[in-house]
């Protein structure tokens, strides 16, 4: 029988470990986001993961790691392998490790048929299996989906069973499990450290800026960095309590200041979030041209939402024919300059601004890979281009590496080229009649 008390909080840190289930994992089919998101968000709440373990679809294999990690574990949690398919098999080797029964609940069945109700289907038999519960556990609803999560309590240990879909198994994460972990002192309910995010520096340079600051503060203060394509985040906290929350929001003050206009938000926002709502706050709009990058700068929008506010359009050019016929780009350019230059990319911005009435315009050309131009184009030659309301204006960027790496970091760049003018649009005057200008 599961006791009605609530485990107590270890006496130490909380140790949680994670098991992703599946031979789609292991087989490199599906990427294994999970870790990032369950580790991600238990670090906001002063937690860590100390270990990830992936398992495959065997009943044995899953009940072994299940054993190891209850038996070293305050928290397990699980994602996958709570479906209605025969290679679903973690609620059986959960019941097996706990010697409890799988018991029906009847008002799951109805979840399940409703369900199927709304895109007018009947649920298959097999359907049924999910469901059979671990006996004596609390299940948590899963309202994009037909398997429910578990929630289990035994001899101070928790073990919770959540789906493996994203869309599943997120929701049910942070809605769900995180108030539980909280309401049972295992998780802070607010932030265990301050994050401040940068665009436009690098990790090494900005630690070298800001070490400074660090050092009168002492070793009170504990500080993270992690960069990824184009942005680095500074994580501030105070895990030992030496500092106060007044304390280290005083410090990453300073840090803002000495970071100047790279300083994007406090948090997590996007940088697709910040202009969205830099350019609804101006009551502007914005257009994409995209031909090295495909959409991807458009697409960035899409997870933004009130994006659709500020979001004219785009227009992906992916051939010389299709700059020409939906931007009215010159032929006589194209032929003179190609089209990756900066003349394109100013006449592409040029073309979507005035196709789509948009105050603002990005445009984005040139080579992602896997082939270049010898000489001045290799790949990774990026030119960006951004149109304002006071003139319109290019860069060239160089970023060599991986195709998929080039495009998400050309993203970045014209993203956070379109957050500076926002900012700086919005605390000086615009000149009358600026004049067309070109920079490379």
């Amino acid at each position: 029988m599961v006791s009605s008390v609530p485990p107590r909080p270890p006496a130490g840190p909380v140790r949680i470990e994670l098991l992703t289930l599946g031979d789609e994992l292991l087989l490199g089919l599906t990427t294994n986001r999970h870790l990032g998101f369950i580790g991600a968000e238990l670090g906001r709440r002063g937690a860590s993961l100390q270990r990830n373990i992936t398992v495959e679809d065997n009943h044995d294999a899953i009940v072994r790691q299940l054993s190891d990690s209850w038996a070293n574990s305050d928290v397990v949690i699980t994602t996958g392998g709570l479906g209605p398919t025969c290679d679903d098999r973690t609620r059986e080797a959960a019941a097996e490790l706990l010697g409890r029964k799988l018991v029906f609940e009847p008002s799951i069945e109805r979840a399940i048929h409703d369900r199927f109700a709304l895109y007018g289907r009947k649920p298959t038999p097999n359907n049924l299996k999910q469901a059979y519960v671990v006996e004596g556990a609390e299940v948590l609803r899963n309202p994009n989906g037909t398997a429910p999560g578990l929630w289990l309590e035994q001899a101070g240990r928790i073990l919770c069973l959540l789906p493996g879909p994203t869309n599943e198994m997120q929701p049910m994460f942070l809605e769900q499990v995180l108030p539980r972990l909280v309401s049972r002192g295992l998780i802070r309910e607010e932030a265990a450290y301050l994050q401040l995010r940068t665009a436009g520096i690098g990790e090494s340079a900005l630690e070298t800026l800001l070490q400074p600051v660090f050092d009168r503060v002492g070793p009170g203060l504990q500080v993270a960095f992690c960069a990824h394509e184009g942005l680095v985040d500074v994580r501030l906290g105070s895990p030992g309590g030496d500092l106060d929350a007044i304390s280290v929001e005083n410090v990453a003050a300073e840090c803002v200041r000495l970071m100047g206009e790279d300083f994007v938000c406090r948090g997590h926002d996007s940088l697709p979030k910040v202009c969205a709502d830099l350019l609804r706050a101006a009551d502007r709009s914005l257009a994409v041209a995209e031909a090295a990058t495909g959409g991807l700068l458009a697409n960035a929008f899409s997870g933004v939402c009130g994006a659709c506010k500020c979001l004219a359009g785009g227009v992906v050019c992916p051939t010389n024919a299709a700059a020409v016929q939906l931007l009215n780009v010159p032929e006589c350019l194209l032929a003179q300059h190609g089209s990756a230059s900066a003349e394109n990319a100013v006449a592409m911005a040029t073309g979507v601004s005035e196709l789509l009435g948009a105050d603002y315009a990005l445009a984005v050309t040139g080579f992602s890979g896997p082939s270049g131009s010898p000489g001045e184009n290799p790949i990774g030659s990026i030119y960006i281009a951004l149109a304002s309301p006071e003139g319109v204006w290019s860069r060239k960027l160089s970023y060599p590496g991986p195709r998929c790496t080039v495009r998400h970091r050309a993203v970045n760049a014209a993203l956070d080229w379109l957050r500076r003018e926002l900012i700086r649009a919005r605390t000086t005057r615009p000149v009358p009649g600026a004049a067309l200008r070109v920079l490379q």
